[in-house]
Order: structure tokens, then C-alpha cells, then sequence
């Protein structure tokens, strides 16, 4: 009885370990389909910025060309390269900062001041987020025109971030609900003020959704490519978005210069792999952290 017992025990383990190899082996398989189709796009990208415009329409395809600078150095001469990269990051980087900061202080509003109609304003909120971009685009051309902020990087800056701030607010809500108000309390007895509370209480509880919310609203607003087009004229405003309008407008004798479309979409591209890649921890935190609540 006992070895019979021991038989369909070792069996029952042989089929959950063929069960679990055939699962696992299903899984990566999928893994590996998904990767591959995220890195392809990316591959061509990376072999395009570097390959000789005869190697990008050559047939057969060359797959792993010399590696060269010239598309980037070519580029540099048709645009103001390094003003755009810069006017980018200063940008993206205040777009980030000012809507984290506004939307902070809006969604701890929103959390714990009780006042009639509070719910109805936070969903209105989510209606400006379904609004269109191209929408607005005319309201806020004049409007920044009557203040004098066209073509101007704070112009941008104050409309990117009025865009990103809805989203931003309805993230931050629940972090802030979840911090028990005896918290606040305790510290108001012991005499803190508004700020003290805000940043000795909140923002270490809301780092991780803190984190992840710049760095997002930087990606949004360095990918933005409707409002530097529409609101920016000269160089001195304009982003390295707007660039690839420019570079597509020229023509080539096989085309369109993809070549240095490719270069371009590198130089878009990298910084923004670094970033999430620097700060990955901090977004899955906020992220399943947000999950959770």
C-alpha cells in the first residue's frame, strides 16, 4: 500500500514538473516574441542613424553596418542641434517639476478639504483629459498671444503643464488619502505649519508616486511634438521635436533623408532610455504602490 502510495506520488510529481517546464517554456517563448518585437523597430532605428544613405536602400539589406557619426555630424549642420536639445531639457525638465508641484498641492486639496462639489471638480479633471490636443490649440494660441508668452519656452512650459496636471492630480489623490489625518494632527499640536507637514510627512510617504509622476510628465513633454510646433517660431524656443518637420521636409534623390530622421529619432530617444532605466525602481515602486491602493 505504502509503495503504491509512493508510485502515484512520484507520478503526480513528474506531471506537475512536465507541467511546469511546458508552462515555462510557453512563457518564455512569449517573452521572447514580445521582446523581438518591441527591439526590431529599435534595431532599425539604431542601424539606420549609422548607415551610409546607399546602405539603407541597398538590396539585399546590409544588417550590421560600419558604425558612423556622419548622419549626426550632417544633421547638426542643417538644424541648430545643440539649441534644440537644450531648450528640450529645459522644457521637459520645468514641465515636469511645475506639474508635480501644482498638482501636489491641488490633489492634497482635493483629499482633505471637504467642500460641496469637490467630487463633480475632480471629474471634471478627467473631461479636460479627453479633450483633444488639437482642440485647444486655437484658445491658447490667443491666449498666450494677449500675455506675451509666444514663442516663448515659458509659454510652453505654462501650457504643457496645465495639459499634464489633470492626470497628475488624479494620481496623486489616493496617495495623499491613504496618510491617516492623525498624522496632521499630531503635528499641528506640535506646532507645524502647512509646509512643515507637507514635506516631513508627505512627501516622504509619496516619493515613489512623487518619482514617478516626473518622470513621466518629462517623457510626455519631451515626445510633445503639437504644442513647439504650433506656439514656437524661432529657434530660440523651439524643442528637438519640431526637428523632425523640418528634416522631413527635405528631399533626397531616393526620397526622404531617413537617414538623418534616423539620427534625430536616436538623439529623441536616448536620453529617455537613460532616464527610465536610471530611475526604474522608483517607477515600479509608484507604480504597484498606486496598484495596491
Amino acid at each position: 500500500m505504502e509503495l503504491l502510495i509512493l508510485v502515484r506520488s512520484s507520478k503526480v510529481k513528474l506531471d506537475n514538473r512536465f507541467l511546469f517546464t511546458k508552462r515555462s517554456l510557453l512563457l518564455y517563448l512569449a517573452l521572447a516574441v514580445f521582446v523581438l518585437i518591441v527591439l526590431i523597430p529599435f534595431y532599425w532605428l539604431m542601424k539606420a542613424a549609422v548607415s551610409t544613405p546607399d546602405q539603407l536602400v541597398k538590396i539585399p539589406p546590409i544588417y550590421f553596418p560600419e558604425v558612423g557619426l556622419n548622419n549626426f555630424y550632417e544633421l547638426a549642420k542643417q538644424i541648430p542641434l545643440g539649441n534644440y536639445i537644450f531648450n528640450s531639457l529645459i522644457f521637459s525638465t520645468s514641465t515636469a517639476i511645475a506639474t508635480v508641484f501644482f498638482s501636489f498641492l491641488a490633489a492634497y486639496a482635493f483629499a482633505r478639504i471637504k467642500f460641496r462639489g469637490s467630487a463633480l471638480v475632480l471629474w471634471a479633471l478627467v473631461v479636460t483629459m479627453a479633450l483633444p490636443e488639437i482642440a485647444t490649440i486655437i484658445p491658447l494660441y490667443k491666449m498666450l498671444g494677449a500675455v506675451g508668452l509666444l514663442d516663448k519656452l515659458s509659454g510652453l512650459i505654462f501650457v504643457m503643464t496645465s495639459a499634464l496636471a489633470p492626470f497628475t492630480v488624479w494620481v496623486f489623490v489616493p496617495f495623499i488619502q491613504q496618510v491617516p489625518e492623525s498624522m496632521e494632527e499630531a503635528a499641528v499640536i506640535d506646532g507645524a505649519k502647512l509646509w512643515t507637514i507637507l514635506w516631513k510627512i508627505f512627501l516622504p510617504i509619496c516619493k515613489p508616486a512623487i518619482v514617478t509622476m516626473l518622470i513621466i510628465n518629462f517623457v510626455n513633454a519631451w515626445n510633445n511634438l503639437l504644442y513647439p510646433l504650433a506656439f514656437s517660431v524661432t529657434a530660440s524656443s523651439k524643442c528637438l521635436s519640431v526637428a523632425i518637420t523640418e528634416v522631413f521636409q527635405a528631399q533626397v534623390p531616393w526620397g526622404k533623408p531617413w537617414h538623418l530622421i534616423s539620427a534625430l529619432g536616436v538623439i529623441m530617444v536616448i536620453p529617455v532610455i537613460i532616464l527610465i532605466l536610471s530611475s526604474q525602481k522608483a517607477v515600479v515602486k509608484g507604480l504597484t504602490k498606486g496598484a495596491v491602493k
